[in-house]
């Protein structure tokens, strides 16, 4: 059935079907084909996948991001990182980076804090005489950061799919993300030093007491929701739907740039996305439960202990794999998929299942923004009004920067565990 699978699974890729469907596809033919199984397993492994309280955290966290994007919540946030950092050369940029990550520990998606953000950001960088593709790029790079801070969608997927505690992956998550960011902060401020931009960044910029008011309600969101998980108020599911609240009674009340007219649309906007997110789900768990049955992640570990002398080593193959698929498939699939056959290998060489599903998740952030079919590079082309091609040359130093933070994160698991066994 193995076989099977894989020969589906490629066919339908290179035919360019949607991931989910291919998934969803390559399970049935090979049920179909390959075993006794009678197809009425599918509806209930697809449900039953689905059947998860953890899960109704993705749904809440995606409406509560496109809530920010339209009810001034993002643009207060950059305003106000602007206002605290816009005064230096390359201000301007390393407020990308800032603000993407106080929008990642709301959103916990990439491509809305891309669109977000960058809606905003990339314009402003280019009217400050930024080259576009490197705007860009800035963008796409930082935007990642999405689902690293805590609360990320892909590690709820990944604890979901490997029955580990969602808290604690929260909490591993926290020093990482930060780690990325202020990796790409330094890289920006070199680079706009070493090519001169960002000499102007502190033009048309807000007072830092005025920019701080207008942002007050939107910076405590943050604050109360990962203080409230942190602090054991709700659990993340729960602080998901805090999150939803908190945002519509910000946005409708106190900024009232949205009212009741535009709800529908918003959550239109939101269950499409939803919808996605939970199809890919579905159809992994179906997929997951067929490789479980034919014994590939035992064949996997065994083939990984005889090929792999050490952690050390599995580690470094680890990564060189999710590089290359972080590049071509889409992240949420590839946890579904991988995360069950890689973690029991990963727990016969004694590493840690959070520490290994902070690897796991960083590896594909990064692949969210390398060529070719980073998710991320066409939402940022897209708000740039670029083709993507252009921003191949400045993603290099970004590129860069996120492998060596990835490698720290790797080979010093204490940055996630650490916090995380500390806290709890």
């Amino acid at each position: 059935m193995n076989l099977g699978l894989a020969a589906f699974l490629i066919l339908f890729f290179a035919l360019s079907v949607p991931v989910a469907v291919s998934i969803g596809l390559a399970s049935i033919f090979s049920i179909h084909f390959f075993s006794n199984m009678p197809l009425l397993v599918v509806p209930q492994k697809m449900f039953t996948g689905l059947d998860s309280f953890p899960l109704m955290a993705v749904p809440f966290f995606i409406l509560a991001g496109v809530i920010m994007t339209h009810g001034g919540i993002s643009a207060r946030l950059v305003d106000f990182v602007k206002a605290l950092v816009g005064g230096v050369q390359g201000g301007l940029a390393s407020s990308c980076v800032l603000t993407c990550m106080i929008f990642a520990a709301i959103s916990g998606s990439s491509v809305a804090t891309t669109f977000a953000v960058g809606s905003i950001l990339i314009p402003a960088m280019v009217r400050h005489h930024y080259p576009v593709p490197m705007a860009a790029s800035i963008q796409a790079s930082s935007a990642e950061l999405g689902v690293i801070i805590p609360p990320s969608v892909p590690l709820i997927l990944y604890a979901v799919s490997t029955e580990t505690s969602v808290t604690r992956l929260f909490l591993a998550g926290l020093l990482p993300g930060l780690l990325v960011a202020a990796g790409l902060v330094i890289m920006v401020q070199v680079w706009c030093r070493l090519k001169g931009y960002g000499r102007e960044d502190g033009d048309s910029r807000a007072p830092l007491g005025q920019a701080t008011r207008r942002a007050f309600g939107a910076l405590m969101m943050p604050v109360i929701i990962i203080g409230g998980i942190y602090g054991g108020v709700f659990t993340p599911t729960e602080a998901a739907a805090v999150s939803v609240i908190y945002a519509l009674v910000l946005s409708m009340f106190v900024y009232r740039e949205i009212g009741l007219a535009e709800l529908p649309a918003l959550f239109r906007d939101a269950a499409r996305s939803s919808g996605a997110v939970m199809f890919i789900i579905a159809a992994a768990s179906l997929f997951s439960f067929l490789i479980s049955r034919s014994g590939l992640p035992a064949a996997v570990g065994d083939w990984a202990q005889g090929t792999f002398s050490s952690d050390i080593t599995f580690l470094l193959g680890i990564n060189l794999l999710l590089f290359v698929v972080g590049m071509f498939i889409e992240t949420s699939a590839a946890i579904l998929v991988l995360a069950p056959i890689l973690t029991p290998v990963a727990l016969s060489f004694g590493i840690d299942p959070v520490h290994f599903g902070i690897v796991i998740v960083v590896n594909l952030a990064l692949g969210m923004f390398t060529p070719p079919l980073g998710v991320n590079l066409f939402a940022a082309a897209q708000v740039a009004k670029i083709p993507v091609q252009r921003m191949f040359g400045s993603l290099l130093w970004p590129i860069l920067v996120v492998i060596a933070a990835l490698m720290v994160i790797t080979y010093v698991p204490l940055l996630s565990i650490g916090f995380a066994n500390w806290a709890i």
